[in-house]
């Protein structure tokens, strides 16, 4: 910590007046807010390296680092600009780490965090009007676009939203058309990859002293905390960022579309950018991000793929996070913060530094009424379903997985498990970099587990072996056959039977659910028992066994176990 106080020391020069700014890490980028347009001489901003926040809940050594990392650089970026910095580094929540500051420099203006948990924490100081919000210049899309291109609550929609938003921008339109005659070519991206074209190989980041400080800060302080620091996948820098973002400009982009939902046991990210932290810390831009790929020479089903993610989902749920306050309009919340099943993994309790008056446990939707714990295969423990087994090897590796891993793999057999929707929320915050509460709860609690019902999602995104089997080579791997024996196959069809009165008016489950009534008697009833079966052997922590889950059943209807440890 040293190194890089001592240069931010060196750096800094206060001399006059400067009007204060307080930036947020959702904000590190100087070509938004008054650091674009206000002279560097007259501003002063205002950084908080929070450990309060950082230790809420067990989160990932490098979803840490990589925070810390950026806001370090970014304060030593804006130093060399000639704007004042105070680096404030605290235990303390930031409302209380801020009063005395304010006191001594007065009122300070920060962009609306994204951040729901932010926004509550500096509410206190904005109603008494320490803090005045300004509009956060990082989103391209206004709630006024919401409202008009989603539709009307309780059934927001990402494709109304994302069709209003190209015909008010004009991206990838011709007139009052869409470029290649539709908005999404959705259905053309969904190609499994096997093999060729080559899957890029991601370069490092050198390991430099700012760098190397602050993975040896995580390592010691946050030693408690899951995951490693890989300090070679760590960009720190603006520098860094455009230097991701050229890589995948070039290496991923032309063949992203097709090969988008497609999954890979030996190039786990294909053809994916990895920039999404980058994005959700607005070291890159998303307007400049959709821009430069909207004049890239690309297929157009790639690019606009990849518009899609960024100018129709992410501002989508997003904006769906704040008009529902984080769905606490539509659940109770839970008291505290959970640690996501960090005590099952740790076989220690979770001991987070934080009053529980300072910070509730989000919203607990669950449409479904479902309740079960997180499995601790999620923290690493063998589940024997090589699909689930690989993405978590990866997601503790390297805080970070694709979009379809986490739908189709980590929040599909959660949800086939009956699984806590918050609780899966919670573990998603914990283990990914990009993770932030406006990103995270939507995706999980809305989407991956459809907690919320049909508010922002038309059906429950679930899948039995077969779309596994099609869209990876997992299976290729697996001691379990897709074909005859995979127990992913079994849940798909139990989770059907056991909510099919919540679920038989849903339109497009109308024709699964056909199929449900025309499966015998006999097999509905192995799915039930497979599915206990696969229930408890996962919540006792023990890995399924290799002999075929559907042979299991004895005469007598008693099930035999069919884990070991």
């Amino acid at each position: 910590m040293n190194r890089f106080l001592r240069k931010l020391n060196s750096q800094t020069k206060v001399k006059g007046r400067r009007n204060w700014i307080l930036v947020l890490e959702d904000q590190l980028s100087d070509e938004i807010g008054p650091l674009s347009r206000e002279d560097p001489s007259s501003l002063g901003i205002v950084l908080i390296e929070s450990y309060w926040k950082a230790r809420r809940r067990p989160y990932h050594k490098q979803k840490i680092a990589f925070h810390l990392l950026n806001l370090r650089h970014f304060a030593l970026e804006q130093a060399e600009r000639g704007i004042a910095i105070r680096y404030l580094m605290t235990s303390h929540p930031f409302r209380a780490t801020l009063k005395p500051l304010i006191q001594e420099l007065g009122s300070l203006r920060v962009m609306e965090p994204a951040e729901l948990e932010v926004r509550q924490d500096l509410a206190p100081l904005v109603h008494k009007g320490f803090i005045t919000l300004i509009p956060h210049e990082g989103w391209i899309t206004s709630q006024g676009d919401f409202l008009e291109g989603a539709g009307e609550q309780p059934s927001w929609r990402m494709d109304a939203f994302y069709r209003y938003v190209r015909k008010q921008t004009g991206i990838l339109m011709k007139g009052d058309q869409p470029l290649g005659g539709q908005y999404s070519f959705d259905i053309k991206n969904r190609k499994p990859w096997k093999g060729t074209p080559p899957a890029p190989v991601a370069f490092g980041f050198p390991l430099e002293p700012i760098k190397e400080e602050v993975v040896q800060f995580v390592e010691s302080r946050f030693r408690h905390h899951p995951g490693h620091v890989h300090s070679e996948s760590l960009p720190g820098t603006k520098h860094d960022a455009l230097r991701q973002w050229r890589w995948a400009k070039k290496a991923c982009l032309p063949h992203f579309g097709p090969y988008e939902d497609a999954m890979a046991q030996e190039k786990h990210g294909l053809f994916h950018t990895r920039i999404s932290a980058l994005l959700n810390i607005h070291r890159l831009l998303p307007r400049q991000v959709v821009k430069d790929v909207e004049a890239l020479p690309l297929p157009l089903p790639s690019k606009e793929g990849f518009i899609r993610q960024v100018l129709g989902w992410r501002e989508f749920v997003r904006h769906v996070h704040r008009e529902t306050n984080g769905f606490r309009q539509q659940a109770a919340k839970a008291v505290t913060p959970g640690d996501a099943g960090y005590t099952k993994w740790g076989n220690r309790k979770w001991k987070a530094s934080i009053n529980p008056a300072d910070l509730d446990g989000g919203a607990r939707p669950s449409f479904l009424g479902v309740k079960e714990s997180l499995p601790a295969a999620y923290w690493g423990t063998t589940s024997g379903l090589n699909c689930l087994d690989q993405v978590i090897n990866n997601v503790w590796e390297e805080a970070y997985s694709h979009h379809i891993t986490r739908l189709m793999v980590l929040s599909n057999i959660a949800t086939l498990l009956d699984v806590s929707p918050r609780e899966l929320t919670d573990w998603f915050w914990v283990a990914y970099t990009d993770a932030f509460d406006w990103v995270v709860e939507p995706n999980v609690l809305a989407m991956g587990t459809f907690g919320t019902g049909p508010l922002m999602s038309t059906k429950p995104y679930i899948s039995g072996a077969s779309y596994i089997h099609r869209m990876s080579n997992y299976c290729d791997h697996c001691v379990f056959d897709p074909k005859t024996n995979c127990p992913v196959t079994n849940l798909y069809w139990a989770f059907l039977a056991r909510h099919q009165s919540k679920l038989q008016t849903n339109p497009r489950l109308r024709l699964p659910l056909i199929n449900l009534k025309k499966r015998g008697q006999a097999k509905r009833r192995t799915d039930i028992k497979i599915f206990k079966i696969v229930r408890k052997a996962l919540g006792d922590n023990q890995r399924l066994r290799t002999q075929p889950l559907n042979t299991i059943v004895s005469p007598g209807g008693k099930i035999k176990t069919t884990a070991s440890n």
